[in-house]
């Protein structure tokens, strides 16, 4: 047996789960309103981008995970929407599905909310998300993990029925954002299940948006860009009974040449993080004795 062979799929489930890697992403979408102002905006000035995004019954939130501007601004939009009522949950990527907040009150300590998500401080750095889950706790709303479960992503793998999800311009989009998303350094065996988990991983998110409507108010989902694609991601596994709009935070122009937000119904430009080299990163990760 090729041990080296076996140990590479399983590395890849791990950083698919962890969402270390940055997939590149499609242009904004025609009509798209875009936000050129770059800064945090004020309570009023948030108060109007959210008014052209309401009424839903879910607004999915895209991020880039290492931009801390982008969890600031989550926070800010949890603690607007709560305020007016209209909060009904909010449903992490970054926790998988069946961990839940609902059991613990408003007074409840980040240990234990930590617990009930089950986190992963190593995948994702609570002193990024913690704002944000603590400012849904302590205005009474629910936070639900969404994302699928990690013991759930090797059956997925195999799963052909995924195939079929997207058409085929679509499903081939889709190959091709994963493998430039992995650096071009996936083994081209390894495409087609990688994209399979990919599209499980939004199924599940949709599942647990849906899950959590409640009438007259909004559950928010907070995920990486490429899971609140339009054409791509959680919006295409929502049944057409579930109204959905789609906010993407993304960096300014020099996040890149070629790169922009994924289809959207509004993309809020923030600063850029600081320059990182995601594929030297990741050659270390996949490197031979690791």
């Amino acid at each position: 047996m090729n041990c080296r062979a076996a140990v590479i799929p399983l590395l890849l489930v791990a950083l698919l789960a962890a969402c270390v890697l940055r997939a590149p992403a499609p242009s904004a979408a025609p009509g798209t309103a875009i936000s050129d102002a770059t800064g945090m905006p004020d309570a009023a000035d948030l108060g109007r981008r959210l008014q052209a995004l309401l009424p839903t019954d879910v607004l999915l939130i895209g991020e880039q995970h290492d931009a801390p501007s982008h969890q600031q601004l989550q926070a800010a939009v949890v603690q607007a929407l709560a305020a007016d009522g209209r909060l009904a949950a909010v449903a992490l990527e970054m926790a998988d599905r069946g961990a839940s907040t609902a059991g613990l009150t408003p007074q409840a300590t980040e240990a234990q909310v930590q617990a009930a998500l089950r986190w992963s401080d190593a995948a994702w750095p609570w002193a990024a998300y913690g704002p944000v889950v603590m400012t849904a706790v302590r205005s009474g709303v629910p936070v639900l993990g969404a994302n699928l479960p990690r013991d759930q992503m090797k059956t997925a793998m195999s799963n052909i029925a995924l195939d079929d999800h997207l058409t085929l311009g679509l499903w081939q989009k889709q190959q091709e954002m994963i493998r430039e998303g992995h650096c071009g350094l996936l083994p081209v065996s390894q495409i087609v299940p990688m994209t399979r988990i990919q599209t499980a991983r939004d199924a599940a998110m949709a599942q647990a948006v849906t899950a959590a409507r409640q009438p007259g108010k909004t559950v928010l989902l907070v995920a990486g860009n490429g899971h609140v694609d339009r054409e791509l991601g959680v919006p295409t596994h929502l049944g057409r009974d579930v109204t959905a709009r789609t906010l993407v935070l993304s960096p300014g122009p020099s996040a890149g040449a070629g790169t922009g937000p994924p289809a959207a119904d509004a993309v809020w430009r923030t600063p850029p993080p600081p320059p990182k080299d995601y594929c030297a990163d990741l050659r270390q990760q996949m490197a031979p004795g690791r």
